[in-house]
């Protein structure tokens, strides 16, 4: 068998090569150092999803009132909501869907699917999706059973139902009627009765990670949105990390549109909102940045 050997040109020089190594490694860390030093890498957004559970739902029986209500306190966390899913009360669908939220984000809430009523097959749908049994709890059925010691109902086997929760899951304290939600992985499985939702919610905020809380600041322009689109998307191309929405209204005697200019970095999004009510003055239009509840900012 036959080497081909390539001699060097000229002498070689362990030292240099040692000292190039050796500049290639501090090079190396002191890009580490400014990563880490970024002030983003501090500033990370937790994302979250909302999977509303129910066929009621879907028909328009009932009217969805929990999307609305988690993505306000979210916000307020500094958690960026990013989908928000309804979808039926099969088994096949929630599985799906749980497995692809839960990968695709931080934190998930489910709303639906928990009562004692046959169609209620969300914590053994997302049971499966973790690979886990159902158990009887111990401490939930401690927990149904003091409460309804207390009632005129029977804690028949229906409503025994409610302390099947999914073994390694963790429970969410029900203030309102015991019957308790869990915790598995990075889903938070709740009720789809709103005031118990909300109730259960409370108990768990304070455990939940948070983030920089979203700067919004709304442009009031006394021109339709059309008129000032183009203002809007080179504002948008201009300023990198803010969004720009843009929202037609009408009250008495004039209409106009609302801009809301969104972003996590305040003295940018301040710049941005500020780009958007002098480009649209210059077009002709009145605009002022107001306040939440519509005055004017000083």
């Amino acid at each position: 068998m036959w080497a081909l050997v390539i001699l060097p040109t000229e002498p070689f020089d362990s030292f240099s090569i040692y000292e190039q190594i050796a500049d290639n490694i501090q090079t190396a860390c002191l890009r580490l150092f400014d990563m880490s030093s970024s002030p983003s890498n501090f500033e990370v957004t937790p994302t979250a999803a909302i999977i509303v559970i129910g066929d009621e739902i879907l028909s328009g029986r009932t009217k969805d009132k929990n999307i609305g209500w988690l993505a306000d306190q979210l916000s307020a966390m500094g958690v960026q909501l990013a989908e928000a899913r309804v979808i039926a009360d099969k088994k096949s669908i929630i599985i799906n869907t749980v497995k692809t939220l839960s990968n695709a984000y931080d934190l998930v809430f489910t709303s639906g699917g928990i009562g004692p009523t046959h169609d209620d097959i969300t914590t053994d749908a997302v049971a499966a999706a973790f690979n886990v049994p159902v158990i009887r709890h111990p401490e939930a059925e401690r927990r149904l059973i003091a409460h309804y010691k207390n009632t005129d109902l029977e804690f028949n086997e229906a409503r025994q139902k409610m302390a099947n929760i999914p073994d390694t899951a963790t429970l969410i304290d029900n203030p309102l009627s015991a019957a308790p939600g869990f915790i598995i992985g990075n889903v938070y499985v709740l009720p789809g009765v709103p005031l118990i939702l909300q109730a259960m919610f409370e108990g768990i905020k304070g455990k939940l990670p948070g983030g920089v809380v979203m700067t919004r600041i709304t442009v009031q322009c006394s021109t339709g949105e059309g008129n000032i689109a183009s203002i809007l998307a080179d504002v948008d191309t201009q300023y990198h990390g803010v969004s720009i929405g843009s929202y037609p209204y009408m009250k008495p005697g004039h209409f106009g549109t609302a801009v809301v200019v969104s972003g996590l970095d305040v003295k940018l999004t301040t710049k941005a909102a500020t780009m958007v009510e002098r480009r649209v003055r210059a077009f002709g239009a009145e605009a002022n940045i107001v306040n939440a509840d519509g005055t004017l900012v000083k």
